[in-house]
């Protein structure tokens, strides 16, 4: 049965894209604000994408508006790029032949709003707004976010056949709206769980990332290891117990790199393991680079001998990582003031360069120059010397004249 409510108040980004819909309209089609964007506007959370559905077929959207882009044509969507933003809009369809678990192998377009909301994910998703702001929901959506649900749409067989990252969603969902998935779906996503191993990397990637960074990710992960999905992404499988001790310690990260290094460490990863590891995740490189250095800090925090060369050379963002994925102030109490206080936070702000020692005859162009000013600036960031120039130049003669 449908569900017509009105919205009192529509956000700006969709006052913005109004004139798209109404251009449509106008036309004599139908179109619609749908998914993630209206039911983050019902929870008041922010909006990132504003997608638009229509009854119009791709070659009626393109002849309306001047300035188009075939984002994704095969499947309906078309990038309309008339007033400034680039919204996309795509038609009404239905689905079929999912031999990938991913992408269907048939895109039909239709006229019915109902057929293309039945192919949704889930309850929550499955929502359309008008540019009245009338609601239409046919499928509970609106009493799922008054309850705080994850249903999906029909049979969640169904819809974990037809794209099974639906499942790492649906964790994600949890995690950040702070959701219970209810238990047919969560059932669903219990018998299917080694579908994920048909979905790309890169894209349950993006999911656990979100996931890890939720309200409620000790809910999330828990959710993984109770429908076998963390036995269906790379190397996670091998770390039960570790994943057990995360799932019951309290944790809240705010970046990618502090997810990675919770694992790493609560793991016991080298810095060699923990390449192999993200590399599998295939994680950017500039992230494995700072997990490495969170990782080593978080160790000697551990330890309770933290240098000041650690601090050093983990460097300010990754001494912050180390403070949060720690979450303990009683053992990282003055690390950030301790790395504030260091005499110089990288080498380009050594007193001196090579240049200078070779200007002053202290030493002529040599492999020797790198070990001395690799000595200058250990010994300056330890505190025992001064970064002045003559402390540096006195300093650099004493090394040489002791090798």
């Amino acid at each position: 049965m449908a569900i017509i409510v009105r919205m009192v108040e529509i956000p700006k980004e969709f006052h913005e894209a109004l004139p798209i819909l109404q251009k449509i309209e106008a036309a004599g089609y139908e179109a619609y604000f749908v998914g993630g964007s209206v039911r983050d506007t019902i929870l008041k959370r922010p909006i990132h994408d504003v997608d638009i559905a229509t009854s119009a077929y791709p070659s009626e959207v393109k002849s309306l508006f001047k300035r188009t882009v075939d984002t994704g044509i095969e499947h309906g969507t078309v990038m309309i790029l008339d007033h400034g933003t680039g919204y996309e809009v795509t038609t009404f369809r239905t689905e079929s032949g999912y031999q990938d678990y991913r992408r269907p192998d048939k895109v039909t377009f239709v006229r019915s709003l109902k057929e293309d909301l039945k192919r949704r994910d889930f309850t929550i998703n499955a929502l359309a707004l008008a540019e009245d702001g009338q609601i239409t929901d046919l499928f509970g959506g609106l009493a799922d976010i008054r309850k705080k649900i994850i249903r999906a749409v029909g049979d969640p067989n169904e819809r974990f056949n037809e794209d099974a990252l639906r499942m790492m969603r649906a964790v994600r969902f949890a995690s950040q709206l702070d959701f219970r998935i209810e238990d047919a779906t969560m059932a669903g996503i219990k018998k299917h769980s080694a579908l994920l191993e048909k979905i790309a990397v890169e894209r349950s990637h993006t999911e656990f990332v979100k996931m890890m960074l939720g309200v409620d990710a000790e809910n999330g992960l828990n959710i993984m290891l109770e429908t076998n999905l963390y036995q269906h992404v790379p190397v996670l499988k091998d770390y039960l117990p570790q994943l057990q001790e995360i799932v019951a310690s309290k944790f809240h990260l705010t970046n990618e790199a502090q997810v990675w290094s919770l694992l790493a460490f609560k793991f016991g990863f080298s810095a060699k393991q923990i390449s192999s590891f993200l590399k599998k995740w295939k994680t950017a490189n500039k992230i494995i680079n700072d997990v490495i250095l969170t990782t080593e800090l978080l160790f000697s925090i551990a330890k309770h001998d933290v240098s000041n060369a650690d601090l050093y050379h983990a460097g300010a963002a990754n001494v912050d990582n180390a403070v949060i994925v720690t979450a303990d102030q009683a053992k990282t109490a003055g690390l950030q003031e301790r790395y504030n206080n260091l005499p110089i936070k990288n080498k380009k702000q050594l007193r001196i360069t090579g240049g200078d020692l070779i200007k002053r005859g202290v030493l002529k162009p040599s492999p020797q120059l790198g070990k001395v000013l690799d000595y200058l600036e250990h010994s300056v960031v330890a505190g025992k010397i001064l970064n002045q120039p003559e402390n540096l130049v006195n300093a650099a003669i004493n090394f040489l004249n002791e090798d």
